[in-house]
């Protein structure tokens, strides 16, 4: 389950680095009732872009933290040799 939440997180990371204006316009959109009026600072775009990078990385951090915590457990259970009742 957490490595669901990863993946969207760098999903969400993705398209916000890809495709900041859209992401801002989308938003706009949503968030006021009259988009048509409000505009983003030109800045904004690139602060979108950042954050967008950061989730990349937190996503890809996450991913790469619970495949190795997965695969840390599996060796534990492999090297753990069940008792024989002979």
């Amino acid at each position: 389950m957490r490595a669901i939440l990863f993946l969207v997180v760098g999903v969400i990371g993705l398209v916000e680095a890809l495709v900041p204006g859209v992401v801002v316009s989308a938003f706009t959109r949503i968030a006021y009732r009259d988009a048509e009026d409000a505009e983003a600072r030109p800045w904004f775009r690139t602060v979108v872009r950042i954050e967008g990078a950061v989730l990349v990385l937190v996503g890809l951090v996450g991913l790469f933290r619970t495949a190795r915590s997965a695969g840390s457990d599996d060796e534990r259970s492999e090297s753990v040799e069940p008792e024989s009742n002979d």
